[in-house]
């Protein structure tokens, strides 16, 4: 087996059974090759940002996966498709949005594919379920998150219990 880095993936759902679609993904993202779940937030409800529909469940999942970054995202692409996940305009309600957000240190911009996630830094219900799990966590070309969490308090973001 490769080398295994510390991957952290946002999980989203909006539509339909989304705690039930959550832990769906989770025991998926936990079936990943060359992949464990080591750790996974609390569900956050948020509102949906730029776009309308019901509010979202959100959480944060902890992979250490020997999976390229590319190799991953097509792993999450396919755990979203397997849930119904359809993208019929931008921030359409969806029933899994599964993000990329680290993956080690990485940082790289392709057209698949931006490492730091360019919005990570800058939204609460990723941040705080981030911060749950991984405090100290310094985003690769953004710095620590306790200032961008700080930033980011007048978002409404609710955590729920499990």
């Amino acid at each position: 087996m490769s080398t295994r880095v510390r991957a952290w993936v946002g999980l989203g759902a909006n539509l339909g059974d989304a705690r039930a679609t959550l832990f769906a993904a989770l025991d998926a993202l936990a079936g990943l090759p060359e992949t464990l779940l080591v750790a996974r937030s609390s569900c956050w409800r948020s509102a949906p940002v730029d776009a309308s529909g019901p509010d979202y469940l959100n959480a944060v999942a902890g992979l250490d996966t020997g999976l390229s970054p590319e190799a991953l995202l097509a792993a999450l692409q396919a755990i979203e498709d397997d849930h119904g996940r359809t993208r019929p305009y931008r921030h359409a309600p969806r029933t899994l949005d599964l993000d990329l957000l680290l993956h080690g240190d990485a940082v790289l911009q392709s057209a698949r594919l931006t490492l730091p996630h360019p919005r990570l830094h800058l939204r609460a219900f990723v941040l705080e379920p981030l911060a749950e799990l991984a405090p100290d966590l310094v985003i690769p070309g953004q710095g620590p998150l306790a200032p961008w969490r700080a930033a980011a308090s007048a978002q409404v973001v609710e955590r729920l219990s499990d």
